[in-house]
C-alpha cells in the first residue's frame, strides 16, 4: 500500500509540473535573438492590430505575463516578447493579438470567460477566507459537521475555478490555431523552416492553462480526501 501510494503521489506530481516545465521550456528553447526575422514581438503585434483595424488597442511592456486586457484593450507582453526578435517572441505577439481580434468580433466563449473571471477571484478569495477559518471554528464550535460543511465549500468554490480554467481552453486554443497561426504563416511572419518551432510555442501559449487545470484538480482532489 505505501508504494501505491507513493506511485500516485509521484504521478500527481509528473501530471501537475511536467506541464508548468515543458511550457517553460519551449519558450526559453525558442527566445534566440534572430536578426532575419525582421522585427520585434511589440512591433508584429503592432502591424497585426493595424491590419486589423484595431489601431486603438495598445500594446505594452509588462511585468505581470504576456496577457491582452479587454477592459483597457490592451495587448500586455513581457519584456523577452516586447522587445525580443525571436519565434517566441513572434508567435506568443501573435497569440495575444489573437484575443484582441476575439474581442473585438464579440467572440461568445471570450465574452464568457470575460464575465467569469472577476466572479472567479471573488469565489477564491472566499475559499481562502473559509479554509484559514476551519481550525478557529473548529475550536470554538467543537462541531465536525460544520468542518465538514466548510470542507465541502472549498470544494466546490475550487471546482469553480476548475470550470474557469476548462472554458477558458478552447479559447486559448482558437487564439493560437484558427488566429495566431495562420496569421505567421500568409503574412511569412515566420520562415517556413522555423514554422514547427512557432507551432510549440503556439501550443505552449494555449496550453499554460492545462497546468493550471490540473493543479486546480489535485487541490480539489485533496479537499475531497480530507473530507472522506
Amino acid at each position: 500500500m505505501p508504494v501505491l501510494i507513493i506511485l500516485l503521489v509521484v504521478l500527481m506530481a509528473a501530471l501537475v509540473f511536467v506541464p508548468q516545465w515543458w511550457v517553460k521550456h519551449v519558450l526559453s528553447q525558442n527566445q534566440a535573438e534572430r536578426d532575419d526575422l525582421g522585427g520585434t514581438g511589440a512591433e508584429l503585434a503592432r502591424l497585426l492590430l493595424d491590419k486589423a483595424d484595431l489601431r486603438h488597442v495598445k500594446v505594452e511592456l509588462t511585468e505581470g505575463g504576456d496577457h491582452y486586457d479587454p477592459t483597457e484593450e490592451t495587448v500586455r507582453l513581457s519584456l523577452p516578447h516586447h522587445d525580443g526578435k525571436s519565434i517566441a517572441a513572434l508567435a506568443v505577439a501573435a497569440h495575444e493579438v489573437g484575443h484582441a481580434l476575439q474581442h473585438a468580433e464579440g467572440d461568445r466563449m471570450f465574452a464568457l470567460r470575460g464575465a467569469l473571471a472577476p466572479r472567479i477571484i471573488w469565489i477564491e478569495r472566499t475559499a481562502q477566507i473559509v479554509f484559514f477559518s476551519i481550525p478557529l471554528l473548529g475550536v470554538l464550535a467543537r462541531s465536525p459537521a460544520l468542518i465538514a460543511v466548510q470542507i465541502v465549500l472549498i470544494v466546490a468554490l475550487m471546482g469553480a475555478r476548475l470550470a474557469m480554467h476548462l472554458v477558458t481552453l478552447p479559447i486559448e486554443l482558437d487564439a493560437s490555431f484558427k488566429r495566431a497561426l495562420p496569421i505567421l504563416e500568409a503574412g511569412k511572419f515566420v520562415p517556413e523552416q522555423d514554422r514547427p518551432a512557432a507551432r510549440r510555442v503556439l501550443t505552449a501559449a494555449a496550453y499554460t492553462y492545462v497546468a493550471a487545470a490540473l493543479l486546480t484538480l489535485v487541490d480539489v482532489t485533496r479537499f475531497i480526501r480530507i473530507l472522506r
